[in-house]
C-alpha cells in the first residue's frame, strides 16, 4: 500500500509539473496536425469517403484510429484532458506560495552584503536610525515593499512579474475550456440558395451539417431567409481581368414576432441572428430549364444549380427528370457565362459574367426507376439504368442551348428549353458558443507575458552598524552604511543604477565594490 501510494504521489508530481504541461501542449498541437490535413467526418463526410476509395489500404486503419474524427477522438480527448489537469496542478500550489508571499514581509537583509552584486559601503558621520530613514523614503518613493528592522532595511518589488506568469497560465486553462465548450456545442451547415428561393434555419433544408457532440437542434435559432437578387461585379479594365469586385446579396429575414427586415449579405460581413451567425461562402449560376417528356407533360421546371469549376465559372451539373414518362430523362450539363471557341478544346468560357451565356447539355434516358428513398447525389449521375441518346449516324446527342432556346429530343421522348439563368448563394450558418471566452484568455494571456517580460523583480538590502563612540560628551558615533542588491531573473539590466541610487539616497559614495566571490577569483 505504502508503494502504491508513493507511485501516486510521484505521478502526480510528475503530471502537475510545468515541464509535463509544456510537453502535453506540443502533444496537442501535434494531434491536432491530422485535422487539418485529413478530411473530417463531421465537417466533410464526402471528402472522408472519397479518400477511402482513393486509399484503401491505409484509410480503413486511419478511420479505426479516429483520424476522420480527430477532435471527437478519445485519444485527443485524452490528451486534452492531461493537459487541464496539469495545468490546474501546476497553478493552483503556485498561486498559493504566491499570495503568501504577498501577504508576507520581504525576507530579512543578508548578514553579509559584500557577498551580493553591485555593493557600496562606506563610513558616515550621519545617525544610523536618520540614514535608515532616508533609505525607507528612497525605496517606498521607487513602488517597493519595505522591511525595517533595527539595524538594516531590505526592500522588493517586481510582484507584477509573477502575476503576469500566473495569469498567463491561468489564461491557458479558460482557453481550453472555450474550446471545450465551443467543440461541444458548435454547429456548421452549409445550404445553397437560388434567387427567388427561400433558406428555413431547420436540420431539413441543410445540404450539409457538424455539429458538437452535445449539440441538440434546439439550439437552431428560427428564421428564413429569403434571397431577393444577388449583385456580382467583375473586373472589366486591362489589369486583373475578371477579379472579383462586389458580391452582395440582397435578403429578406423573417423571424417569430418580428417585422421582415431587408439586410445585405456580404463577404467578410456575417448576418447575426438570433445566436447564429450566417455568412455569404460562395456564388454560381443556375440554368433555368423546362423538360418535357414524351407525352408532351412537363417533367421539370425550375433553376438548376450548377457548381463552378474555374476562375471563369465553366461550371457543370445534372438536370434529372425522373418523373418523366414512358421514359425517364437526365442531362450532363456544362453552362458557360461567355462562352467563345477554345479551339481544340472546345467550348470555354472567356470571362466569369454572362456576358453571352451558353448551356451545353448530353442526354440520357431509361425505363422509370423504382424509389428506394436512399439519398442521391443531386451534383452527379448515376448512369445505372440509362442509355446515352444518339443521332442517327450513331454519335452521342450534343445540345447547344442559349436563353430562350429549345431542342426536341430525337425518337419523340421529349424536350428541353434553356428558358435563362439565376444566381446562387451558398449560405453557412454557424455558432460556436464560447468564443468570446477564447478572444479574452488569448488578450488577457498576452498582456500577462508582457507583465512576465517586462517586470523587474529586485531585491535591495541596507546594513548600519555604529561605531563605538570618541566623543565623551555623547555625540554621533561614525556609522558604517553598506547597500546592495540582487536580481531575482538573470539578465536584467539597471541593477547597478538602483544601489547607486539607494547609495546615493544612504549619503555614501556612489562607487560600487566587487563582491568577495570576485575578489577571490
Amino acid at each position: 500500500m505504502k508503494a502504491l501510494v508513493s507511485w501516486l504521489r510521484f505521478a502526480w508530481t510528475t503530471l502537475t509539473s510545468m515541464r509535463t504541461a509544456l510537453v502535453l501542449l506540443a502533444v496537442l498541437g501535434i494531434a491536432a496536425m491530422p485535422g487539418s490535413l485529413l478530411p473530417q467526418r463531421p465537417t466533410n463526410p464526402v471528402g472522408v469517403s472519397d479518400y477511402l476509395k482513393a486509399h484503401p489500404d491505409v484509410g480503413p486503419w486511419l478511420d479505426r484510429l479516429g483520424f476522420f474524427d480527430v477532435f471527437g477522438s478519445a485519444w485527443f480527448a485524452a490528451i486534452y484532458l492531461l493537459l487541464f489537469i496539469s495545468l490546474i496542478g501546476c497553478i493552483l500550489p503556485r498561486t498559493a506560495g504566491y499570495l503568501r508571499e504577498v501577504r508576507s514581509q520581504p525576507a530579512p537583509a543578508p548578514g553579509k552584503l559584500t557577498r551580493l552584486p553591485g555593493h557600496a559601503s562606506a563610513v558616515v558621520e550621519t545617525d544610523a536610525a536618520a540614514v535608515l530613514d532616508a533609505a525607507e523614503a528612497h525605496l517606498r518613493a521607487r513602488g517597493y515593499r519595505v522591511r525595517r528592522d533595527t539595524e538594516s532595511i531590505s526592500a522588493e518589488r517586481g510582484y507584477l512579474r509573477e502575476t503576469g506568469n500566473l495569469v498567463f497560465h491561468i489564461c491557458l486553462v479558460t482557453m481550453l475550456i472555450g474550446l471545450a465548450w465551443g467543440s461541444l456545442f458548435q454547429f456548421r451547415g452549409t445550404a445553397i440558395v437560388v434567387e427567388g428561393q427561400a433558406f428555413s434555419n431547420t436540420l431539413t433544408q441543410y445540404d450539409d451539417f457538424g455539429s458538437g457532440a452535445a449539440f441538440r437542434s434546439t439550439q437552431l435559432s428560427p428564421f428564413t431567409i429569403r434571397l431577393d437578387s444577388f449583385d456580382v461585379r467583375f473586373e472589366t479594365g486591362p489589369v486583373q481581368t475578371g477579379a472579383a469586385r462586389e458580391f452582395n446579396a440582397h435578403v429578406r429575414v423573417s423571424q417569430p414576432g418580428q417585422d421582415d427586415t431587408t439586410a445585405s449579405l456580404q463577404v467578410n460581413a456575417p448576418l447575426q441572428l438570433g445566436g447564429d451567425q450566417v455568412s455569404l461562402l460562395g456564388h454560381g449560376y443556375a440554368p433555368v430549364v423546362t423538360v418535357k417528356d414524351g407525352k408532351g407533360d412537363v417533367a421539370f421546371s425550375g433553376p438548376v444549380v450548377f457548381l463552378p469549376q474555374d476562375a471563369n465559372f465553366r461550371s457543370e451539373g445534372v438536370i434529372k427528370a425522373p418523373d418523366a414518362r414512358p421514359e425517364r430523362l437526365a442531362f450532363q450539363g456544362v453552362f458557360l457565362p461567355t462562352a467563345v471557341s477554345g479551339g481544340a478544346s472546345g467550348m470555354v468560357s472567356a470571362f466569369p459574367d454572362a456576358l453571352n451565356p451558353e448551356l451545353l447539355l448530353n442526354v440520357w434516358s431509361g425505363p422509370p426507376k423504382q424509389e428506394t428513398g436512399a439519398p442521391e447525389n443531386v451534383y452527379a449521375l448515376d448512369t445505372t439504368g440509362l442509355t446515352q441518346l444518339k443521332d442517327d449516324q450513331g454519335n452521342p446527342v450534343s445540345v447547344a442551348l442559349t436563353p430562350g432556346t429549345g431542342f426536341k429530343l430525337p425518337d419523340g421522348k421529349g424536350s428541353i428549353t434553356f428558358d435563362g439563368w439565376k444566381r446562387w448563394t451558398k449560405l453557412q450558418v454557424s455558432t460556436t458558443p464560447g468564443g468570446w471566452l477564447v478572444l479574452g484568455s488569448v488578450m488577457l494571456a498576452v498582456l500577462g507575458m508582457a507583465l512576465s517580460l517586462t517586470v523587474k523583480p529586485r531585491r535591495l538590502f541596507v546594513r548600519v552598524s555604529a561605531g563605538p563612540s570618541l566623543d565623551p560628551v555623547g555625540t554621533s558615533a561614525p556609522t558604517t552604511v553598506s547597500v546592495a542588491g540582487l536580481d531575482r531573473v538573470d539578465g536584467r539590466g539597471g541593477l547597478a543604477g538602483e544601489v547607486e541610487a539607494l547609495a546615493t539616497a544612504c549619503g555614501i559614495a556612489a562607487t560600487l565594490s566587487p563582491t568577495e566571490d570576485e575578489e577571490e577569483r
